[in-house]
């Protein structure tokens, strides 16, 4: 029974298209799923679950299904699923779950789905034996092209058919009539190998072409019916049985459709071991033997193989032949196999099948062969060389190095490589915006390598001629250049540059860190490798850096190391040897890096002019001689430079430059006025101004001004009383050291005296002394009127002065040895003896001989306590006496007598600080 009259048997028994589409739909996913297709390992006897899809046995409503063949219940299968619209067999059916979850038996608990493990593809033997020559393993090209083919069956044919088909039993025909007659017909080869078409002989089909056959039928139905045309398709295409062999991974008779080509059958054999040939597979049949190379369809060979199969014909894959193996940079590293049969084969057409070396040109052939006592040898070879079996060529760059470029950096905007184009330099920059804002323009570098010897050395240009498209200057390969900035070239009179020139380290810095994290100390030089190279040229050569290490800039902070010197530190040796010194009156005082015959102009505007002071008529140019034999004179030119034609002074590299100050009135600092003048406040000084004129600037004293008490601080005297504190303490701490020794000799210790406690007492004053400031006050006269009258008393001012006028005090303060040290109301007329009767009297150890009166202009003068004395003079307002204690309990401490000395300088300190601390307040 054919398989048409079978489907319609079970069309016949009442039951819906779309129930059995269902009920097979169902079976069919499961059957057909990738999981149970490869549950069997290779070798093993197949699931009845891997066969292909089939008809159930029973049909819902408890219909049988006929027994069939299982190509019938294939097609039937298939008819029913695509006119339910469930698509191909195995397709999802919609509404159905995904996968179905696995039910647990009472021998066999459920199983949870696991993710498939990724398995890594060992390597073959082959590959083994070229992992063991060559660095990284390769793998052999070709097999990879079975891995994601299906392997369940070749696919449906597409398309329209060719004429040249050649048909056979089982193919479907399909004739359309269309005229007089109209009828459309599907018929079948049968097993005589015709085709049986309703009123007309039959047609012989079977190993004839698809174009005879439509002709002989189209040539027939117009002769016998007549006013018909005929139109012949197919509809689906037989079924062969071809048999695969060799080394494949699944040899065995294959089921594959008419129009499968070798490919197919190979991939329904689960694929090419890496033990077979892919360029020797053997197709016999009986038409004949060819031999296919599959190079030709994966890998791009020349030649047109012969791919298609043909009913009772056979695929052999024989073992793998001849390999080469081609590593390196190339395409496309792999190990290859060399035609069939040939024990040899050219370079050329290795690298060929390796995709070509990625350089179009200048590559080396490295090939690692085999000598006839199976050693292995290395040689270089070209393209045309033959390649036997086993051989392993490496493609390698000839000179792996960079040729015909330029770099671009320092103040740039960014670093870039670029060719050297044929412009040159000016070429190179020609867009301004390469370079960053606030260049330094009157020299940029080239960093360019000696072609012969290999050595690096710097070559200076005018940048700002360069930008201008002024000059030009070629380039090499290699060139480096390197733009500096403006902060860049001030940095080289900084102070870490200037000790370098000295030949000093530079002091560790410590490297900032994250918050909470110990600082780290880095070592000396760390920071920036050019202040070592630096300071060892320094040491070296001490003469070299003459005109630089003369500066004389000050010693202030430690600026960073800029970018170009960490990237190039001996470019701050070379650097400096092509400066300039410009100091004294320049706005930016410093070394500039020049090219020779420069401009003074062009310093001077990198330095950012003179300043309003400068003295133009006796500006010194210092040079040394260009040719130094011997001794080296320094030659100094005075230049008369009022004009301000710089551009005719013409400056090489280690010139020097001074621009001295002009004489002018002004001087060089305020003065502050503070107190009862009408208009306190800071005055410029002139030269030669005197404390008369300031006054009379301020508006002169307000009537509660008290010029008697005027406080008047120089900073020159502050500093001769600050080391005079210092010289103080050191002869007290002299003094210790002689009592001690006094006391060993003496045994002063057996006469019950606390001598440590005194000597530590004095250590405790050396100390208060050292860490006590000096006002640095001056007894002036400030009334305006003795000024008037005696102008010899009226002071020259200096900058820096502070000159504070106090109002009228009304009290006389008594400290030290009373009952009752403190302020008392001032009455005229009394004396001290009355001021310490009043503060309650002297204690028992005062030392009234020793009394002093601190006026309030700051002078001090005996009090006249003690008997031989006349009572003293008139204590007038605002003055402080101070009743220092006997020390005749310590006589024997000769030191403990100059401490009413100390303490009365250290009174006079903290009295004239306290009267400039109110008048501030």
């Amino acid at each position: 029974m054919s398989r048409a009259p079978r489907l319609s048997l079970l069309m016949a028994s009442g039951l819906p298209l779309a129930m059995l589409a269902t009920a097979l739909g169902v079976v069919a996913p499961i059957l057909a799923s990738p999981a149970l297709a490869q549950a069997t390992p290779g070798g093993a006897t197949p699931s009845p679950l891997l066969s292909p899809p089939q008809l159930p046995s029973m049909l819902p409503g408890g219909i049988p299904v006929p027994a069939l063949p299982p190509g019938v219940q294939q097609d039937i299968l298939q008819r029913i699923l695509d006119a339910s619209g469930a698509g191909q067999v195995g397709a999802q059916p919609p509404g159905f779950p995904a996968s179905l979850p696995q039910i647990a038996s009472p021998t066999r608990p459920a199983v949870m789905p696991q993710p498939a493990p990724q398995l890594v593809e060992s390597l073959s033997h082959t590959e083994v034996f070229y992992a063991a020559r060559l660095e990284a393993p390769l793998r052999q090209f070709g097999y990879d092209t079975f891995r994601e083919m299906p392997m369940t069956g070749a696919p449906p044919a597409l398309g329209v058919l060719p004429d040249s088909y050649v048909l056979g039993r089982d193919d479907e025909v399909m004739v359309a009539i269309r005229g007089r007659t109209r009828q459309t017909v599907t018929l079948r080869v049968n097993r005589d190998g015709t085709l049986l078409l309703p009123d007309l002989l039959p047609f012989p089909a079977a190993g004839r072409s698809l174009g005879e056959v439509r002709a002989d039928i189209m040539a027939r139905v117009a002769q016998e019916l007549g006013g018909s045309e005929a139109y012949v398709s197919i509809g689906q295409v037989r079924q062969i049985g071809v048999f695969v062999a060799g080394e494949v991974a699944r040899p065995g008779m294959q089921a594959l459709p008419a129009l499968a080509s070798a490919l197919d059958a190979l991939a329904m054999a689960g694929g090419v071991k890496k033990t077979g040939s892919l360029r020797a597979i053997r197709i016999e049949g009986p038409n004949g033997r060819r031999v296919v190379d599959l190079y030709s369809v994966i890998a791009g060979e020349a030649g047109a193989p012969d791919l298609m199969l043909r009913e009772g014909e056979r695929l052999v894959v024989p073992p793998l032949g001849a390999t080469v193996a081609v590593a390196g940079e190339v395409t496309r590293p792999g190990i290859y196999e060399l035609p069939a049969g040939a024990t040899r084969a050219p370079l050329a057409s290795l690298l060929r099948l390796a995709g070509e070396p990625l350089r179009p040109a200048g590559n080396r052939f490295l090939l690692q062969g085999t000598d006839a006592e199976g050693r292995r040898s290395f040689s270089e070879i070209n393209t045309a060389a033959q390649l036997r079996r086993g051989d392993a060529v490496v493609v390698q760059p000839g000179a792996d190095v960079a040729a015909g470029q330029v770099r671009l950096s320092g103040h740039v905007t960014a670093p870039v490589l670029r060719a050297p184009r044929g412009g040159g330099l000016r070429a190179m920059l020609h867009d301004p915006r390469l370079v960053r804002p606030d260049p330094y323009i009157r020299l940029g570098v080239i960093w360019r390598v000696d072609g012969r010897s290999r050595v690096r050395r710097f070559i200076g240009f005018d940048l700002g001629r360069v930008l201008r498209g002024e000059v030009d200057m070629p380039l090499d390969e290699s060139d480096e250049i390197v733009l500096l900035s403006q902060a860049d070239v001030l940095w080289l009179a900084s102070p870490p540059v200037q000790r370098a020139l000295r030949g000093e380290l530079t002091p560790a810095i410590a490297v900032p860190v994250a918050a909470g994290a110990m600082p780290v100390q880095a070592a000396p030089g760390a920071e920036c490798a050019a202040l070592q190279a630096l300071a060892v040229a320094a040491r070296s050569s001490p003469a070299r850096f003459a005109h630089a290490r003369g500066a004389g800039f000050p010693d202030l902070g430690a600026p960073p190391c800029p970018q170009a010197f960490i990237d190039y530190p001996q470019l701050l040796p070379w650097l400096l040897d092509q400066s300039v010194l410009l100091s004294g009156e320049a706005r930016m005082p410093g070394l500039y890096p020049i090219l020779d015959d420069t401009g003074l102009d062009k310093v001077l505007a990198a330095a950012g002019g003179v300043t309003d002071t400068a003295d133009l008529s006796a500006v010194e140019l210092s040079r040394e001689p260009m040719e130094q034999a011997g001794a080296i004179p320094l030659s100094r030119t005075l230049l008369d430079l009022r004009s301000r034609n710089y551009a005719a002074i013409r400056l090489s590299p280690r010139d020097a430059i001074r621009l001295p100050r002009g004489f002018g009135d002004r001087d060089s600092g305020p003065v502050t006025l503070m107190g009862e003048f009408l208009r306190p406040g800071i005055y410029d000084i002139r030269r030669g101004e005197r404390f008369s004129e300031l006054i009379a600037r301020a508006g002169g004293l307000s009537p509660q001004a008290y010029p008697y008490g005027a406080v008047f601080t120089r900073e020159s005297v502050r500093q001769r009383q600050q080391d005079g504190f210092a010289r103080t303490a050191r002869e007290l701490e002299q003094s210790l050291i002689q009592v001690a020794a006094g006391q060993a000799v003496s045994g002063s210790r057996a006469s019950g005296m606390d001598l440590g406690g005194a000597i530590t007492a004095g250590r405790e004053l050396a100390g208060a002394l050292r860490d006590a400031r000096a006002a640095g006050r001056m007894v002036v006269e400030a009334n305006p009127v003795i000024l008037a009258a005696r102008p010899e008393l009226d002071v020259l001012l200096e900058p820096g002065d502070l000159i504070a006028i106090p109002k009228r005090p009304n009290e006389v303060t008594v400290v030290g040895a009373v009952l009752n040290p403190g302020s008392l109301q001032f009455t005229t007329g009394w004396r001290v003896a009355e001021y310490v009767r009043a503060s309650g009297g002297a204690q028992r150890f005062a030392d009234g001989s020793r009394a002093f009166i601190v006026l309030p202009n700051g002078q001090s003068v005996p009090s006249g306590l003690g008997s031989w004395q006349a009572s003293g003079p008139p204590v007038p307002p605002g003055s402080l006496v101070v009743v220092p204690q006997d020390p005749s309990p310590y006589e024997t401490w000769g030191f403990i007598r100059d401490l009413t000395q100390v303490l009365g300088q250290i009174s006079i300190s903290a009295a004239a600080l306290a009267v400039i601390g109110k008048q501030a307040r």
